[in-house]
């Protein structure tokens, strides 16, 4: 019984392992054919390309293709260590650029809520009105809702930026005590096994929530690319406009939209801090913070970098 449950246990592994590499095999072919038809799926006048579009970006097709270019470029960057490090300056330079202009929604969000006191308790409106000729008006409810998007924008859109300056809260029980190369294996490990599973999770579940409340009849993850077709013949766009209070904010499929955001930047940057990972224990304690693009408060103020 025992050599039948390991037979058993080593012959799903070895299926397991052939299906990973069908898939990276097949991850060239589909590539070549959404690059070679781009109407097929970009081309929104067809609600077949809609559905398509639908069904691919929370896929299995999707996801290998987009890993196998990680192996690739991992591949080249085992090379070209230059290469590599010009990757990984990229990526955090798009997590510093997007991360760097969202934050100032923070400062958004406090003055609009001093805007809001204001004309409730100072001028007593029941609405705001925004800008010339055609004017944006609405509730003050209205205004108050929109605040957790400046929240939603800061949290979806800085969290990599915010990683990439040292700024998340992390659990020290054995990192600190081991040395710089076993550091390093630990980040490696945790960027493949830890950020980009829960990313491409967040991603699957977060893409066809999304698309739920944009499109009718409403898609499932466990829906296939001929059953999409045909629900196609119905479809029409119907993006969620209802708010939670009569007067209240009413464009709550933006916060749908930030999620898949987030779970994109996040797995990207996972690729981002393997690369580093693998490059500084590669090179030694020399290059460790090699190129990092960290913020500073300026002459004058190293007292305060620690807790900045």
């Amino acid at each position: 019984m025992q050599e039948e449950g390991s037979v058993g246990f080593f012959g799903a592994l070895l299926d397991g392992v052939l299906w990973v590499f069908q898939n990276i095999l097949s991850a060239f072919i589909n590539f070549g054919s959404a690059v070679s038809q781009p109407q097929l799926w970009l081309d929104w006048s067809d609600k077949q390309a809609v559905m398509r579009f639908v069904y691919y970006g929370g896929s299995i097709e999707f996801f290998f293709v987009v890993f196998t270019f990680f192996l690739i470029l991992t591949i080249i960057g085992i090379i070209s260590n230059r290469f590599l490090w010009r990757a990984v300056r990229t990526l955090e330079g798009v997590a510093n650029t997007v991360g760097r202009f969202f934050a100032w929604a923070g400062l958004a969000m406090v003055l609009q809520q001093v805007i809001i006191v204001f004309m409730q308790r100072i001028f007593t409106r029941p609405d705001i009105v925004i800008g010339f000729g055609v004017p944006l008006q609405f509730d003050i409810s209205w205004y108050a809702e929109e605040l957790k998007l400046y929240n939603a924008l800061v949290v979806a859109l800085c969290a990599t930026y915010t990683f990439v300056q040292g700024g998340h809260v992390r659990v020290d029980l054995v990192y600190s005590a081991v040395r710089f190369r076993t550091k390093k294996v630990i980040d490696m490990f945790g960027s493949l096994f830890f950020m980009i599973p829960t990313a491409t999770l967040i991603w699957m579940y977060g893409w066809f929530f999304m698309w739920r409340h944009l499109i009718v009849p409403k898609p499932s993850a466990s829906d296939t690319i001929e059953r999409l077709l045909l629900k196609s013949r119905a479809m029409r766009w119907n993006v969620e406009t209802i708010g939670f209070s009569p007067n209240g904010f009413t464009a709550y499929f933006l916060f749908k939209i930030l999620l898949v955001a987030f779970a994109g930047m996040v797995f990207l940057h996972a690729w981002a801090f393997f690369w580093r990972s693998y490059l500084e224990r590669k090179e030694g304690e020399a290059s460790e913070n090699k190129y990092l693009d960290k913020d500073t408060l300026g002459d004058g103020e190293e007292a305060f970098e620690g807790t900045h």
